[in-house]
């Protein structure tokens, strides 16, 4: 017979696991556009500024809403926010399937956004409330590896789906698989142990901005946002838009070996995230030398890519899509600084905080990619040239260069924090 204990965490799994689905689900949905862009310029007839204005939008209100939703799980709990959040994605995806004007997928996206800003630190704070603390930072990032498998079946399998059903059947399958999944959520997670619902304090509005104040002037906070900025927007940008389109045209391979390059990235992370989790368990003093070590590598290697004379070979492409994947679990490192440096009470309103880093990054970016090649495309239209795609991919050097200096800044202050708080501790 089980002991109590084993019977609590076996609960704890089930209910992590549930509300991890849904995050992979958001994950897919953020992620399908990547593959059907070429045929959403098809559909909609759309310029590549256009075609980034999807994302753009999307990533816009996922980055708006980090912060609000925070709030939102430390006042409702995360299971009613997680639970608004699947609905919210799965109608919004039902709406895309459908949508036969530009507009109509604007409005589409953007609640897609809103729905998947409401999944990720929901299930952080799950998992801060069902696992013991020194479990969270491995299952931390054990979440954020697994739900990337969403972006692998927004490759390859939404290719074979987009080919085979079309867009309509595709997209309102993904939204009819959602809302399954939403109402298991229903029955299986709860708040917290023998909770199933928990509620914060009501804040006022003056108390609010003073807890985001306290959040933000931590300078773990600020290192855990700036670590989100540098790691992420490389692969993100290459998964929810401009992989694809850069795989086939700027570098001139099949959309079969397109989508395996897309997926080789989620698999770098799916590899590489258990590997960070347990490196920064062992050496917590090291998180930002880890951050600082992954971003060089992603710098490198893209420019091997953006000077190889023609076409870069296929086996470069392959390490330029694991390097790039290993920074989805880096930023997730971020995380983890901002949980060590709050309180428990600020802890959803911080990661939402952090969290901002990453895709607001990936918003600017996936902007500069579409005004670029539409600036380096003769004649305008679709037909993007490779010599376009190098400028445009270019752009990243200036994010790269911003994120590494503010790194570099906050951790020096992150650790003269630590230590001050070390000394009153032995004195």
């Amino acid at each position: 017979m089980r002991s109590p204990g084993e019977r609590v965490a076996s609960r704890a799994v089930l209910v992590w696991a549930v509300a991890l689905s849904l995050y992979l689900l958001a994950v897919f949905h953020r992620s399908s556009l990547a593959v059907a862009g070429l045929v959403a310029t098809e559909r909609f007839d759309i310029s590549a500024s256009q075609l980034a204005t999807f994302t753009m939008l999307q990533l816009l209100v996922y980055a708006g809403m980090q912060v609000p939703v925070g709030l939102l799980v430390d006042r409702y709990g995360p299971r009613s926010v997680l639970l608004s959040g699947a609905v919210l994605l799965s109608a919004a995806q039902t709406a895309f399937a459908f949508a036969d004007s530009y507009p109509v997928a604007l409005v589409a996206r953007f609640f897609v956004g809103m729905g998947d800003a409401m999944t990720f630190i929901c299930v952080l704070r799950l998992l801060a409330t069902w696992f013991p603390v020194r479990r969270v930072p491995f299952f931390t990032q054990l979440t954020g590896t697994i739900g990337q498998t969403g972006a692998i079946a927004a490759a390859v399998p939404m290719t074979w789906a987009l080919g085979s059903w079309g867009w309509t059947t595709a997209y309102l399958v993904t939204a009819t698989t959602g809302a399954v999944l939403t109402l298991v959520a229903l029955v299986v997670v709860a708040d917290a142990p023998g909770r199933r619902h928990t509620r914060g304090e009501l804040m006022s509005p003056a108390r609010v901005l003073a807890s985001l104040r306290a959040s933000w002037s931590h300078p773990g906070t600020r290192l855990g946002f700036w670590m989100h900025f540098s790691t992420q927007f490389s692969a993100t940008t290459l998964t929810l838009l401009w992989g694809y389109p850069f795989f086939v045209r700027g570098e001139g391979r099949t959309p079969g070996e397109a989508g395996l390059l897309l997926t080789l990235v989620v698999v770098a992370v799916i590899v590489s995230g258990p590997v960070l989790g347990w490196l920064i368990g062992l050496h917590p003093w090291h998180r930002s030398s880890m951050v600082i070590a992954v971003v060089v590598a992603i710098v490198a290697t893209w420019t091997l890519v953006l000077v190889w004379p023609g076409p870069a070979p296929l086996g470069l492409l392959v390490v330029l899509a694991l390097v790039v994947g290993v920074g989805g679990p880096a930023s997730m490192i971020g995380f983890d600084v901002g949980r060590t440096a709050n309180p428990p009470e600020r802890m959803a309103s911080s990661t939402g905080i952090i969290n901002v880093g990453g895709f607001s990054a990936s918003l600017v970016l996936v902007v500069a990619i579409g005004l670029v090649l539409d600036w380096r495309t003769p004649g305008g239209g679709s037909d993007y040239t490779p010599g376009a795609f190098r400028w445009a991919m270019s752009t990243q050097y200036v994010l790269w260069t911003l994120g590494l200096v503010q790194v570099y800044r906050y951790r020096l202050r992150a650790r003269r924090v630590m230590d001050r708080a070390a000394l009153q501790a032995r004195g």
